[in-house]
């Protein structure tokens, strides 16, 4: 695993194209998708979540979907496992750097847990690669939502992955259990799984194929829509990352994913040609409440 750096934060390659650059603007847009969120309620403290991953000004409604069940809780760690949509050497990647930077401040990476998850994926078979100055929009554009809804703060664990098969998310999601085991009790940590689904689908077609893969969610189990994408029936850009959050939760209790939200970006650009697929859950560990 390569060394850390200690100069800098991580500059944000997004801030003012894909999320407002005016701390002030942020924060207003980020109200106001919490206030138009009504998330489905669960019994039990959210563990893990699956949030889209595109601009916010497309899918940050429905992320609010599921982050505002998170809303008046405190997490000492949130663990990020999203795609890389550019290519790196190694088998998952994160950040050289000491912390993100976002209009809203820094977000510091929590070294010292990821010198302990790479060890322990060496020992697996798996390389860890930390990357300093990466442009990957799929940890960043969850981090405002958290910074607003997490007052107090919170260490980042980013995870960026090259190699998505079934088997690495296996052994990550077994490695991701084990570390966040050796937490103190008092040290809640969240996990949170960054995809979008179907990419550039007319719109109903584009709906069938994520409906595929959403009613496969409810098993826990990733091998179902890892066969319904080798046969083309459904589609997510971070399938390996769903997979990785859900067996890692699986192993830490869960029992429950809901669905908070979904919709396509058709229904902001008004062009039903062409849609990405944007779904937002809630992994707990107990039942949803009827209300």
């Amino acid at each position: 695993m390569k060394e850390f750096f200690d100069d800098n934060a991580r500059p944000s390659p997004i801030a003012g194209t894909w999320y407002p650059g005016d701390p002030t603007q942020l924060r207003r847009m980020l109200s106001t998708f919490l206030d138009n969120a009504d998330p489905p309620a669960c019994s039990w403290r959210v563990s893990a979540l699956i949030l889209p991953h595109a601009g916010l000004y497309y899918s940050g409604q429905t992320a609010a979907f599921a982050l505002k069940a998170i809303e008046g809780q405190r997490y000492r760690r949130v663990v990020i496992v999203s795609p890389s949509h550019d290519y790196y050497q190694g088998d998952v990647l994160s950040s050289a750097h000491k912390a993100y930077q976002t209009p809203l401040g820094l977000v510091p990476v929590d070294r010292e847990s990821l010198l302990v998850l790479g060890a322990r994926l060496k020992d697996a078979g798996l390389q860890l690669n930390l990357i300093r100055n990466d442009r990957e929009h799929s940890v960043e554009i969850e981090l405002p939502f958290l910074q607003y809804l997490l007052p107090e703060g919170f260490q980042l664990i980013p995870l960026m992955l090259i190699n998505q098969s079934l088997s690495s998310a296996t052994t990550l999601s077994a490695a991701l259990a084990d570390l966040i085991n050796s937490f103190p009790e008092e040290e809640p940590t969240l996990l949170i799984a960054s995809s979008d689904l179907s990419h550039f689908y007319q719109q109903s077609q584009a709906n069938r194929l994520d409906q595929r893969l959403i009613d496969s969610l409810q098993h826990f189990d990733p091998a179902v829509f890892y066969a319904l994408k080798a046969t083309h029936k459904a589609e997510a850009c971070g399938h390996g990352a769903i997979a990785t959050v859900l067996l890692a939760a699986r192993k830490l209790g869960a029992s429950r994913v809901t669905i908070a939200d979904y919709r396509t970006s058709g229904e902001i650009s008004q062009d039903y040609g062409s849609v990405v697929g944007y779904v937002s859950a809630i992994i707990s560990e107990g039942e949803d409440e009827t209300v």
